[in-house]
């Protein structure tokens, strides 16, 4: 089969693969319906030193089951199925309480002989915890929503509630990318009447006033910070989320909370230190967020995607062919596009 993978900073190629099969009783195949270039997948292409082999790369996917192992239950040849970006077994206990990433006996797609999503089929190790079944047909105009429950609308979630938005807080939202733009529907969802949304792309930061933000702040660093606290009396926001990941972003967080607040971070960082010292503590600040266990909010995001409440499948600007991935690539490093959808060619 054909799927995505990764020379080296900006050489991501689609090559023959080996066919996905059955090693554990636990495995399902599952055929690639829809998937997706992520931020994160960014990175690497930027950055990853040049090999003479391959690496497998892309962890979101919607698809159909095409086998399944003989100790999994609850799926069935033919069903539609969404995979959250990390495959865990949904029954240890960091999954019971909510923490699949940490999964005792999950992992990362791409990551040693596991497949990487961006390609015609995938196994899926421990299926039956892994894959969410989808209550539509394979036609559906819902699939470019319901795919960002794999990855971009639980992220976006997991920052506003770590970051305790509710109907009581103002959020500050860094980052107009694709989780930035879900992190302001999920705190518009969860209730917050003032979201802040930091960023300079009005084709997104459009996007994103009609996902919920109520102002936008264009400007960057300290002009950026004051322009925020000059909207909010002053004193910040209850809540950052900040979906960026890099140092700059993270101090604009520190600039813009209010005291007793919290910031959230949710993108990839990029700094191996931050300025979490004095200013912090006296501030009674809470630096929170993390890696999104998305599989923990799908059944709970579900229900509004199904019945249109909120239409995340609106990040997704450009739609192309399995072939056509490289270009996919070159159109989000290159800010032509903001998230970039793969169907089978």
């Amino acid at each position: 089969m054909r799927a995505t993978v990764i020379y080296g900073a900006g050489d991501v190629r689609v090559e023959e693969v080996p066919d996905p099969k059955l090693r554990e009783p636990t495995d399902a195949v599952v055929r690639v319906l829809r998937s997706c270039v992520c931020g994160s997948d960014l990175w690497p292409y930027q950055s990853k030193p040049d090999a003479e082999r391959a690496d497998r790369i892309g962890h979101e996917f919607i698809g159909v089951v095409e086998e399944v192992g003989s100790a999994v239950s609850g799926l069935a040849v033919g069903d539609l199925v969404v995979s959250p970006f990390v495959w865990a077994d949904n029954t240890c206990d960091f999954c019971r309480e909510g923490l699949h990433t940490s999964c005792r006996n999950g992992g990362f797609w791409g990551a040693g002989d596991v497949d990487g999503c961006q390609g015609e089929a995938v196994r899926v190790p421990q299926a039956q915890g892994t894959l969410v079944k989808l209550p539509v047909g394979v036609d559906s105009a819902l699939l470019p929503s319901l795919l960002t429950l794999s990855d971009v609308f639980p992220t976006g979630h997991h920052c506003a509630v770590t970051a305790g938005v509710s109907p009581r807080t103002t959020v500050t939202v860094i980052g107009d990318g694709a989780v930035g733009l879900c992190a302001v529907l999920a705190a518009r969802r969860l209730g917050a009447e003032r979201i802040v949304l930091m960023g300079r792309h009005t084709d997104r930061t459009d996007i994103g006033r009609e996902f919920g933000a109520t102002d936008v702040v264009a400007e960057r660093g300290k002009e950026g910070v004051e322009r925020v606290r000059e909207l909010t009396g002053g004193d910040g926001t209850h809540a950052v989320l900040e979906c960026v990941g890099t140092l700059n972003a993270l101090e604009t967080g520190f600039g813009v909370v209010r005291a007793g607040g919290r910031v959230s971070r949710v993108g990839m960082p990029q700094y191996r230190e931050a300025a979490v010292g004095f200013g912090m503590f006296v501030r009674n600040v809470t630096l929170t967020g993390g890696v999104a266990p998305a599989r923990a909010y799908i059944d709970e995001l579900l229900p509004d995607v199904l019945d249109g409440t909120v239409e995340p499948g609106r990040v997704f600007d450009r739609t192309i062919g399995l072939s056509e991935v490289p270009d996919g690539y070159r159109a989000m490093a290159d800010r032509t596009a903001l998230k970039v959808l793969v169907r089978p060619d």
